[in-house]
């Protein structure tokens, strides 16, 4: 009797200390937020096969996957996909219109983050002076801190300055960037006055320069490679250490007395991988009583993206090294705080378009506009019918910026301005459309788009005129490509959620990038951003 008591009660015990490991807690100790910059949704599968069963995979298999995530206005670029990530909300809101755009009061061009009222902290240099103060709501991130009087802890990376502080919003405890210049972690005076000791002490290892004193080569062989192009493509980029965009690449011959050729190769996304750990553990996030919060943004792959186009050696070797970051990462914070005490969400801010050349090389309608000519064209056109070429103060993310005092004075509208330069435009190879941004709804356009066109718009930082390009047409470069546009190759990315909380499953549901904050919202029982336009997404699908 008393063997079988004993039996019983060891099998009782055992039976209660594995529903005490695989209980899920009421919060989890970590977030992490992941960007992957300019990764299109099916890069997860166009390489998939090579893939380690620790990456993109585990997430994939052992998470969620929201098969049909897209953005759902323009343009579709870094700052504004960082904002609408982290705030629920959309540029007519949030007031990130784009990375630049055109200030009436400064009668300037302004930058995102820019604010000349802090200063770089941990380089002699302004490109730390930087702040959240164009970003007119709150995010995730701030509304995690607020919940619990701001003990959680929020810390944002990247190796981009938009990419690290829009993330960490308005409340984050600090955001860091690799400067280009010393190849320093910085930040700005906006967060703190010096550096703590661990950062200064990764600078003082120089880690950039030791990446750059070596070759990038294939992580496999090259004939492996089959999911890309050959490797000398006449439509790619060369990087400054390259005579021919071709492998290997001499980092170390590199005509730059500067850093930032470090953020053009995948070592840029294992710097950041490791930096984020160190961030982890000396902060020691994720072992407190609340949550905290580190968000990571991968940029590496935007620079190799824009240089030699997504379908390149060069972005599938950047992807298959992420993809070992990324297992690396994830098995850290395994040991960490525990598989279930941290939620994982990966995302993108912006896919990317083929290369125009080489579409075309498959008879696939794609081109380059030349913006620079186009604008002239507009001007001539406008002085010779109002007698002034100063009636367009900017151009900027395909927008004019037109100058109302003086069309006031000569009794003119901005359909006026329209009228005389449409006829012009239509002749242009590559043009869509074009409309007075306050009259969008009478604009000759699907309703989808129209949709898309209203997210856009915020009314003291847009332009009075948008101009569209047909699908694969962009300007700005002859070589290598980018992003931008309001069609499915620059809107769809990839939405992974994993850990806490998170059961095993896909969707092919539409959700819109903005549903990922309010989702968060949801999971923690806290209050959604400010300017939340997004839904809650439904993981039971």
């Amino acid at each position: 009797m008393i063997k079988t008591f004993s039996f019983f009660s060891i099998l009782l015990l055992s039976l209660n200390l594995q529903a005490q490991q695989t209980t899920v807690p009421d919060k989890p100790k970590l977030i992490v937020g992941i960007v992957i910059d300019q990764m299109r949704y099916d890069f997860l599968y166009r390489f998939y096969s090579k893939y380690s069963d620790g990456g993109f995979k585990r997430l994939m298999i052992q998470g969620f996957n929201c098969k049909n995530v897209q953005y759902n206005y323009i343009p579709t670029y870094t700052g504004p996909g960082h904002a609408s990530i982290y705030t629920g909300s959309v540029p007519a809101i949030n007031g990130i219109v784009s990375n630049d755009w055109y200030d009436r009061e400064t009668n300037s061009t302004v930058y995102v983050t820019s604010d000349n009222n802090y200063k770089t902290v941990g380089a002699d240099n302004v490109n730390g002076n930087m702040s959240p103060q164009r970003l007119n709501t709150t995010t995730i991130t701030d509304q995690l801190r607020m919940s619990d009087n701001f003990q959680s802890k929020v810390i944002g990376v990247s190796l981009k300055d938009r990419g690290a502080i829009l993330p960490a919003g308005h409340t984050g405890n600090a955001a860091y960037w690799l400067d280009g210049l010393t190849g320093n972690w910085i930040t700005s005076s906006f967060y703190m006055s010096t550096l703590p000791k661990w950062v200064s002490d990764i600078n003082a290892e120089q880690q950039p320069k030791k990446y750059l004193s070596q070759n990038w080569n294939t992580l496999l062989p090259i004939e492996q490679y089959s999911e890309s192009t050959i490797d000398s493509i006449q439509y790619e980029s060369l990087l400054p250490s390259d005579t021919k965009p071709i492998f290997p690449h001499h980092l170390s011959d590199s005509t730059w007395v500067k850093y930032d050729l470090v953020k053009y190769t995948p070592f840029g996304n294992t710097l950041l991988k490791d930096f984020g750990i160190d961030a982890i553990k000396n902060e020691n996030l994720g072992k407190g009583t609340v949550t905290d919060f580190l968000t990571v943004s991968f940029s590496a792959t935007d620079y190799v993206g824009h240089t030699f186009g997504p379908n390149s050696i060069e972005s599938e070797d950047t992807y298959l090294r992420l993809d070992k970051d990324l297992a690396e990462f994830f098995s850290f914070l395994d040991s960490w705080v525990g598989k279930n005490n941290y939620l994982i969400f990966l995302t993108a801010d912006h896919g990317v378009a083929p290369i125009a050349g080489l579409a075309n090389d498959y008879h696939i309608p794609a081109g380059v506009m030349n913006e620079l000519s186009l604008l002239d064209s507009m001007k001539n056109i406008l002085n010779k019918s109002f007698g002034d070429t100063g009636i367009i103060l900017a151009y900027e993310n395909q927008q004019l910026y037109l100058n109302h005092s003086m069309l006031e004075k000569k009794n003119k509208t901005d359909d006026d301005v329209l009228k005389m330069i449409q006829p012009m435009l239509l002749r242009q190879k590559g043009f869509y459309n074009s409309f007075v941004i306050s009259e969008l709804n009478q604009a000759t356009m699907p309703d989808e788009l129209k949709s898309m066109m209203n997210n856009s718009f915020h009314p003291k930082r847009s332009g009075d005129i948008m101009i569209l390009l047909d699908p694969y047409w962009f300007g700005g470069r002859t070589k290598g490509t980018t992003h931008g546009a309001i069609f499915s190759y620059d809107t769809h990315v990839p939405l992974l959620w994993y850990g806490w909380k998170i059961k095993t499953g896909e969707s092919g549901t539409l959700n819109h990038i903005s549903d990922i904050a309010p989702t968060l919202s949801y999971l923690l029982n806290i209050q959604e951003p400010n300017g939340n336009i997004g839904t809650v997404i439904n993981f039971n699908k």
